[in-house]
């Protein structure tokens, strides 16, 4: 009988599917592997420069102290004269002299200027003649009319008459005084603006005219301090032009409404200028005392951070004890100190100084440079070789 050999089957190959979950299996393994080793290099990394020891930052101190300051208000204003104008004319004309320098004090009702007023005079003349017939033929009539020899309305056409001749007789003198310039106030005259033989139009500026004593300083405020003003109050009065000379000048007006675009009232305060020191158009930094004192902490405004989120400082306190059995990191000078930041009120400044009303006690020592490379609890050393400034009245070195 004849032996069966059992039919060989060929090995079955695994399917498509198959083969790609397997080959994203690998790929998910790999890859994992891969982030995994990036996320352990990066936790080892920031635990090392987490605990890596950080040297010591050299900073500057100040002791804070408390001292008694007066509430005060400062602003920028701009000096104004009594009185300014350009001088000029009402008709026009040509110059035919010019009675001033450039310059010059002048009075009241001084003359300036005098323009050609020829044909007017003789246009006046006329109308003089035909006023002093008018007034003759007017009594004339008059007489008349009283003895009944003519009749009342032609009485009252002659005085009609009369009066119209003599109206235009002073409309031709207002004519003629208008081109005779006169110093309208007291003040000092500027440059000259014309010239000899130069005709001049109605309007046309001739020289700038300005009453300087007393002058005026005008500021505007914001509308909290509206009751914090009142006229007489005392003003200092500081101007680039006269450096290290305080002026005192007093509240002379108040205007009595608030600009709605801005939310500032203007103000405006006096003082006596004999000599003219002062002039229009200069700049000038106003102050004021608010009267009420009141204690702060003083600091230098170098101590303080200014930022949107709060006002800072770092405090300064002795470093803590290192941990028993802990070895200083070798080579790394150890620090004396420690800072810890504190959010404080800050108050009114004073030249170099700013005072603080709520966050910091007298006694209490800050950080008053090297801020920026500061954090809270880093370590400090104290060198006070070089401070910063702190002065209350600064005076700058002019060089």
């Amino acid at each position: 009988m004849a032996s069966r050999n059992p039919t060989i089957q060929p090995a079955r190959e695994p399917s498509f599917a198959r083969r790609m979950t397997l080959m994203l299996i690998g790929v998910a393994v790999i890859f994992g592997g891969v982030f995994a080793i990036k996320a352990f290099m990066g936790k080892a990394t920031n635990d090392f420069f987490d605990n890596m020891p950080q040297p010591p930052v050299e900073v500057s101190t100040f002791d804070t102290r408390e001292e008694q300051w007066s509430g005060n208000a400062e602003a920028v204003g701009t000096l104004v004269a009594d009185n300014g104008t350009d001088v000029t004319t009402e008709a026009g004309g040509v110059v035919q002299s010019i009675a001033f320098e450039s310059g010059q004090a002048v009075r009241k009702g001084d003359l300036l200027l005098q323009l050609n007023t020829a044909n007017e005079q003789a246009q006046l003349k006329a109308l003089d003649t035909a006023a002093r017939l008018a007034i003759t033929q007017r009594d004339r009539w008059r007489e008349l009319g009283e003895q009944k020899l003519v009749s009342r309305s032609e009485v009252d056409e002659r005085i009609a008459d009369a009066a119209t001749t003599q109206a235009q007789a002073e409309a031709q003198r207002a004519l003629i005084a208008q081109k005779t310039i006169r110093a309208p106030f007291d003040g000092v005259l500027g440059i000259r603006k014309v010239n000899l033989g130069q005709y001049l139009n109605p309007g046309d500026p001739i020289v700038s005219l300005q009453a300087l004593d007393p002058i005026h300083v005008d500021f505007t405020l914001p509308e909290q301090r509206m009751n914090q003003v009142a006229i007489g109050t005392p003003v200092r009065l500081d101007v680039d032009a006269r450096p290290g000379e305080p002026f005192e000048a007093k509240v002379s007006a108040i205007e009595p409404s608030v600009d709605a675009s801005t939310r500032n009232f203007k103000v405006r305060a006096s003082l006596a200028n004999p000599d003219g020191e002062l002039r229009p158009g200069t700049f000038g930094r106003v102050g004021f005392d608010l009267g009420q004192a009141s204690n702060v902490v003083v600091v230098p405004q170098t101590a303080v951070s200014f930022n949107p989120y709060g006002n800072s400082v770092y405090v300064v306190v002795d470093a803590p004890k290192p941990a028993a059995g802990a070895e200083p990191a070798e080579g790394m000078p150890q620090p004396t100190h420690v800072v810890k930041q504190r959010f404080v009120t800050t108050g009114p400044s004073r030249g170099d100084l700013v005072g603080i009303t709520d966050g910091l006690k007298p006694g209490e020592v800050v950080v008053t440079s090297g801020l920026l490379r500061l954090r809270n609890d880093a370590g400090v050393t104290i060198n006070n070789k070089v401070q910063p400034a702190a002065q209350d009245k600064p005076e700058p070195e002019n060089r």
